[in-house]
């Protein structure tokens, strides 16, 4: 036993590497962010540039989401495998690679490929860092680390907003896009240098098809789910893209302005994940943070649509709160990952994260359509400009999909938590 212990012990990764591989994996994240959300800042350039509608802009943004949704199945059950490192590294060269042809288009098929590049690139960032944490980490730190990632996401996406905003006012959305090209290029190469996979302890493994039923037979996997969907669409819809035209057309902002202040919410939720991720690890309890953040997030969003005369720091006070409620999403895949065996962990991420990053493709040009439905006319430099009765019209949507999420987060049951839900390979659906 003791020299079982030691042997296990020596192929333990050093503790510096094991935390370098998830700073790497959390900086991937960052970068996945920064991409995903930096259309928003070029919207009325690539309406002009590529002759773009509100509606048709939205599908160029969703697209991103698209790809990253559909390979998030795939991956996972490559993660439970093969292990993170490899996909992580291929995965930011990819999106790196993504940026560049978008970049370079000269057409809205070309924009739609690299967008389409960018996202199925990214689509390993987010599950992949989260099985960093569980090869590497103990169980009890889970929520709370996944919670840093998803603070470093946040942080890519006030990136991909002031920064790139800047740099799109100075130099263009090309250069800045060839920029975030070189950086998928750089990350690329030092996950490969520094990450390593490390295989997990339980004993067994699940067969592939066997995972994804006991994943999708378990109905707390679905709740999860509908969780997700409702605190990650609101966001990545209105911050990730129609915040800046809406900040901008409605409250009569800068773009530099209302690219800091759409940021603001990413930086709440940055502040949120890891505090409510800890919280929740110490208390042992998911449901009531996912509830209480759930239904903080519907009253919230569904002030919005009423703020056309209000105050800027009232505006900006919204915007915190939404980022602050939405950031118990982190606590909602927690709950999904202990309610499902350790052997599929990557398999349970990605069905979960299909259906979460699925609600933004559908959320964003959604909104452009209503939109584009209520649009009187007007153009300036080339790009629609619509009234507030629009944006009014057109973000009822996004408490509509929160309440959802409350609901789901009432029908969910606080799981036990375990460092190896483990089950026989034969067993894969039981309880354990």
């Amino acid at each position: 036993m003791q020299l079982v212990g030691r042997q296990q012990a020596a192929r333990e990764p050093p503790i510096i590497r094991r935390w370098a591989a998830w700073l790497l994996a959390s900086l991937f994240f960052f970068y996945a962010f920064a991409t995903r959300v930096s259309p928003s800042v070029m919207v009325d350039t690539l309406m002009r540039d590529l002759m773009l509608g509100a509606a048709v802009l939205g599908n160029l943004s969703a697209i991103y989401f698209y790809s990253y949704a559909g390979m998030q199945i795939p991956i996972g059950l490559m993660l439970d495998r093969f292990g993170p490192a490899r996909l992580l590294a291929g995965g930011a060269l990819v999106s790196g690679a993504g940026c560049g042809v978008f970049a370079a288009s000269d057409s809205i098929t070309m924009a739609y490929a690299g967008r389409f590049l960018i996202g199925g690139g990214a689509a390993s960032s987010w599950i992949g860092a989260l099985a960093v944490i569980a090869r590497n980490f103990p169980h009890q730190r889970f929520a709370a680390l996944a919670g840093g990632t998803q603070a470093f996401g946040m942080f890519g996406a006030t990136m991909g907003q002031l920064p790139v905003g800047l740099l799109v006012n100075s130099f263009g959305w090309r250069t800045a896009m060839w920029d975030l090209g070189l950086m998928g290029v750089v990350l690329a190469t030092l996950i490969f240098a520094i990450v390593r996979d490390r295989r997990l302890p339980h004993a067994g493994a699940i067969a592939t098809g066997a995972g994804i039923v006991a994943a999708m037979k378990n109905p707390q996997t679905w709740l999860c789910a509908l969780f997700g969907m409702a605190m990650v669409g609101p966001l990545v819809a209105f911050a990730g893209l129609w915040a800046v035209p809406y900040l901008m057309q409605v409250h009569g902002m800068t773009r530099a302005g209302a690219a800091g202040l759409a940021s603001i919410m990413f930086v709440a939720w940055a502040v949120g994940s890891p505090v409510l991720g800890g919280i929740s690890d110490r208390l042992r309890r998911r449901k009531t943070i996912m509830v209480v953040g759930a239904s903080g997030a519907t009253f919230l969003l569904s002030t919005l649509p009423f703020m056309e005369r209000a105050p800027i720091w009232l505006v900006a006070a919204l915007i915190v709160g939404i980022g602050l409620s939405s950031s118990a999403y982190v606590v909602g895949i927690s709950l999904a990952r202990e309610s499902n065996p350790e052997q599929i962990t990557g398999t349970t991420l990605g069905l979960v994260n299909t259906c979460v990053i699925s609600s933004g493709a559908v959320l964003q040009p959604l909104i452009g359509y209503i939109l584009d439905r209520h649009w009187v006319g007007t153009i300036a430099d080339g790009a629609r400009i619509y009234p507030p009765q629009a944006f009014a019209w057109a973000l009822v949507v996004l408490p509509a999909a929160a309440g959802i999420g409350a609901v789901a987060a009432l029908l969910a049951r606080d799981t036990p938590q375990r460092s190896a839900l483990s089950c026989p390979a034969s067993k894969a659906g039981a309880r354990c």
